[in-house]
């Protein structure tokens, strides 16, 4: 990279930020702020993304966007780079990263569709507070200093208290009961996995934790699982890191997954509903590998195909 650019909103223009001894004069997002980029990852919401990325397309800047604006759309690829990296080739100007879960829960299922084939999976998922943003972060944290002091806690992220609770609700509801982010995790997963008769069925939770997604899934395959090389791909695979002592109390956990690269994969055993089915739990830094994390190896990739071409 030869240089790096930070666009934001007007208010942010002519702040400066500070990295590792090296700083930069943010600049506002505008159509022609993007005429000297090669790459801009966007991370400002559907509605920006939608004004910003076809102008930022149209003077030769490829947009890996960060937000649902694109991610369904047949004309754009929707990409995690350890699974579908080759569909990136044949791109429009605009990439779009998937849903912070799906990222995730894909870092288990894949290694293990390429071994047996995925058929079907249920998921629950617990998804940490930073997944609403850091005033989510900030509320959770609020409400235990309350009721360390045993004062009321306010509840305004959040349409209850998130302290010493879950919410069976993340995002809104559809009239089919699931929601929009149920939804995300069976729509993306086969656009991703180029699935399209792939059938799931999840349940979003949000939990008390403020950093990294944990995943529960019960996955059906259609040949038979063999548990040895279950474990033996997801060692094997790129973006996981296998994680499965249960006798020495060693399974993925959010604190030990929070600021990783790679997501945890573990509790993995033969699935007592499924015929060829596997139990398995997956944990991953949602605002890394959910999120920014994927997006840079986007640009990354690339890069590469680009200094293959």
């Amino acid at each position: 990279m030869e240089s790096l650019t930070l666009l934001a909103s007007k208010r942010s223009t002519g702040k400066t930020i500070t990295w590792e001894d090296k700083s930069w004069v943010v600049e506002e997002a505008e159509p022609t702020a993007f005429d000297k980029l090669d790459i801009a990852i966007f991370s400002a919401g559907a509605s920006i993304s939608k004004e910003l990325g076809p102008e930022a397309v149209k003077r030769g800047c490829v947009v890996v966007d960060n937000s649902s604006a694109f991610r369904m759309d047949p004309d754009v690829p929707l990409i995690v780079p350890e699974v579908n990296a080759a569909a990136m080739a044949n791109h429009k100007g605009i990439l779009a990263n998937p849903n912070c879960s799906t990222a995730v829960a894909l870092m288990g299922l894949y290694p293990l569709h390429q071994a047996f084939g995925l058929k079907r999976f249920f998921a629950a998922t617990y998804q940490a507070v930073s997944g609403a943003g850091a005033s989510a972060m900030a509320e959770l944290v609020d409400q235990l200093h309350a009721w360390a002091k045993d004062e009321p806690m306010k509840v305004e992220k959040f349409p209850h208290q998130i302290a010493f609770n879950v919410l069976p609700h993340v995002d809104v509801f559809y009239e089919d009961g699931y929601t929009k982010e149920e939804h995300k995790m069976l729509n993306e997963s086969r656009k991703i996995m180029n699935l399209p008769g792939l059938r799931a069925s999840t349940t979003c939770v949000r939990v008390p934790v403020l950093r990294a997604h944990s995943i529960a899934i019960n996955a059906e395959f259609e040949r038979p699982v063999d548990l040895a090389k279950a474990r033996e791909v997801i060692a094997a695979f790129s973006g996981a890191e296998l994680c499965d002592e249960p006798a020495e109390k060693r399974y993925p956990m959010p604190l030990d997954y929070s600021g990783k690269e790679k997501c945890g994969v573990g509790r993995l055993r033969l699935d007592a509903a499924f015929d060829n089915g596997l139990s398995l739990w997956v944990v991953g830094d949602q605002l890394w590998k959910g999120a920014a994390l994927n997006a840079v190896q986007i640009a990354e990739e690339l890069h590469k195909q680009s200094a293959l071409a």
